[in-house]
């Protein structure tokens, strides 16, 4: 906190607590690397959702950069998330990969690292070994998220997202219309920060996605 005096309120609480959440992690890889289980052992670190604006988060400090809105949003401020992942010998070191994946991948893909047999295949995540170890294509075509309790969803295919019910308690960027949160037709190519809402131009984009939507459902 002292280190971080300078900086305003709540980013000076944020920063400290990543700073310490940083020297506590190292402490653990550090007691790996003494302990000889480098080589044994896969570490894979990633957030669950984007920034907290949350009153027991201060009511924020955390930033999205060029990605819109937070926690509890649908839109890429609240689902993109960095992910490091570390296997001395194993995986390549310092490469980055930004293939489509989510965070029900890490059973299959950890269950295939480490040679152990799924006892059920009908699960939701896929094995991303590939990707991080050669960069292969992600093996998602679709991919869809359900945010309770504010009944948001949202269904990704390629570079379009449909997200029903939008939530974005960050007021960032322009102010979203009643039509806009009913539905939300983003193209992530044309316009990463989801500032535009495409669903009047592409309508048989919207009523294709929602058909995976209502498909995806049904499937439950």
């Amino acid at each position: 906190l002292e280190y971080y005096e300078d900086l305003p309120y709540p980013r000076n609480l944020y920063a400290a607590f990543l700073s310490t959440q940083d020297d506590k992690i190292g402490e653990l890889l550090d007691a790996v690397d003494e302990l000889g289980l480098t080589e044994d052992t896969i570490v894979v670190f990633q957030p669950d959702h984007g920034h907290s604006e949350e009153e027991r988060a201060h009511f924020g400090g955390g930033d999205s950069g060029p990605y819109r809105a937070g926690k509890f949003s649908c839109f890429e401020g609240g689902i993109r998330l960095p992910t490091c992942v570390r296997w001395p010998g194993k995986i390549p070191a310092g490469e980055v990969r930004d293939q489509m994946g989510h965070g029900c991948d890490w059973m299959p893909t950890l269950a295939e690292f480490a040679g152990v047999p799924l006892v059920n295949e009908n699960i939701d995540g896929k094995s991303i070994t590939d990707v991080i170890v050669h960069g292969a294509q992600s093996p998602h075509e679709v991919l869809h998220w359900d945010q309770q309790p504010f009944d948001q969803w949202a269904v990704r295919e390629g570079p379009w997202k449909l997200i029903g019910n939008v939530r974005d308690e960050t007021d960032t960027g322009e102010l979203l219309t009643e039509e806009d949160r009913e539905l939300f037709l983003a193209n992530l190519e044309e316009d990463p920060g989801e500032m535009k809402n495409f669903a009047s131009e592409r309508p048989e984009i919207v009523e294709r996605m929602q058909q995976l939507r209502d498909d995806f459902v049904a499937s439950l």
